[in-house]
């Protein structure tokens, strides 16, 4: 009798012809999409050109992006770019987004209908776990492993064990899908599911948007898991329609099925959380951090670059000004949501509270422009990590947040929650 398995083990099964499949077990699999940005497809380029294949195993499957350092920011980043247009021109890459037409990788996949439910993905990225919220199992890989899956749509993957993750009670008013994430990952630590699948439920899950459930699934690397993934249901659906560019194909876990652990979370109790330096998992309220000034606010990423993040931070900014001490960079994710903050007026709101608007690009999160702090800054962005470094200087420290809270902190100058009393205040008092 076939054993009683998660949507991972399913969708791994579904991808290699087994029936079974258990955790622990060395399976070879066939990938929907084989993905790569302008940092990690030179080098997957490289690897599959030791090949001498000759041709790519689906040129409508492989994806290219330039976001890391695109506009690029110097010759070294323009050589790469090249490299990648190039191997994109010469096998006649379907799915290749240059600048203008791009925007960072896992905003942009989902949007263009390239990723859905059922898919199995990998990405020469650790956050291509996003694909998650669609109910894909989607992982980072190398990109020795990346050039390989060019030439033959095919990789292997050790099954995970799963995770089941119950989201208990209602969300409190300004508490958001980062703050659900940056409190599971403060309660099991940045290893507390290495190598292991997150499965998303509890009566919070189904409530959330699909993009709130990417910037979840987005972050599931941070505590160690190989994929963060919510059961497709009616929501999933409808954001797939008409956009997916295939059949989507919904697996549910089975009654019965095996988890290592189940962790429950009641979200009633939550307030706006912060990670301090220099760990994701290094959480506290923002409310007991408020003699924490910032230097500088970031508001994008793959992680809270979406739309509703844009309307989020435009409430709060709407009538009031950064802190003259804070710069305050506004980056959405993607060509269409920059066109729908046009839209909304919600550039209009960040201009006049005078933050920088940015084309779609990865730029600060990573430490590669548009936003690198010198030694001794401090910023607070809805970005997806925090280490020593990772905006810039070693002696620099960022803060993760919400994009709520990074622009009440914006305006305040200090860490501060989206429910303070904050009309004119510009000074952190």
């Amino acid at each position: 009798m076939t054993r009683s398995m998660t949507i991972a083990e399913k969708i791994l099964c579904a991808h290699s012809g087994r029936e079974e499949l258990s955790p622990g077990q060395l399976v070879e699999c066939n990938v929907d999409i084989v993905l790569a940005n302008d940092v990690t497809a030179p080098i997957a380029i490289k690897e599959f050109n030791k090949l001498n294949w000759g041709k790519v195993f689906d040129k409508d499957k492989i994806v290219l992006v330039g976001d890391h350092y695109c506009p690029n920011k110097d010759i070294k980043s323009a050589i790469q770019a090249k490299a990648m247009r190039e191997f994109a021109r010469e096998y006649s890459i379907s799915h290749y987004f240059d600048v203008g037409r791009a925007g960072v990788e896992h905003a942009l996949l989902p949007e263009r209908g390239i990723v859905g439910a059922g898919d199995l993905v990998i990405g020469g990225d650790s956050h291509t776990c996003t694909y998650g919220a669609l109910g894909a199992l989607s992982t980072g890989m190398g990109s020795t492993d990346v050039g390989m899956a060019y030439a033959t749509g095919k990789a292997w993957f050790k099954v995970p064990s799963t995770i089941k993750v119950v989201l208990n009670g209602e969300l409190p008013e300004n508490v958001y899908a980062k703050d659900i994430m940056l409190h599971l990952i403060g309660m099991i630590g940045v290893d507390g599911a290495l190598y292991q699948a997150l499965e998303f439920y509890g009566p919070v899950a189904p409530e959330l948007e699909v993009e709130d459930r990417m910037t979840i699934s987005n972050m599931a690397i941070e505590c160690g898991a190989k994929a963060g993934i919510f059961p497709a249901d009616d929501k999933t659906l409808a954001y797939l329609d008409g956009r997916f560019e295939r059949e989507p194909k919904v697996y549910t876990a089975d009654e019965g099925a095996e988890y290592s652990r189940v962790v429950e979370i009641n979200c009633s109790e939550l307030k706006p959380t912060v990670s301090l330096p220099h760990l994701p998992s290094n959480t506290r309220n923002a409310e007991d951090c408020k003699d924490i000034k910032i230097d500088q606010s970031v508001i994008g990423s793959c992680t809270n670059g979406h739309i509703e993040d844009f309307r989020i931070a435009a409430r709060i900014l709407k009538g009031h000004k950064v802190n003259p001490n804070v710069r305050c960079i506004v980056i959405p994710a993607t060509q269409k949501i920059f066109q729908q903050c046009i839209d909304e007026g919600l550039t209009d709101i960040f201009v006049d509270a005078e933050c920088a608007v940015s084309t779609p690009t990865c730029g600060p999160c990573l430490g590669g422009y548009m936003g690198v702090l010198a030694p001794g800054e401090r910023a607070i962005a809805t970005t997806n990590r925090n280490f020593i470094g990772r905006m810039g200087d070693k002696a620099s420290e960022v803060i993760l947040a919400s994009p709520a809270t990074a622009a009440a902190s914006a305006i305040l100058g200090r860490v501060g929650t989206p429910d303070e009393s904050i009309r004119g205040k510009h000074h952190g008092d």
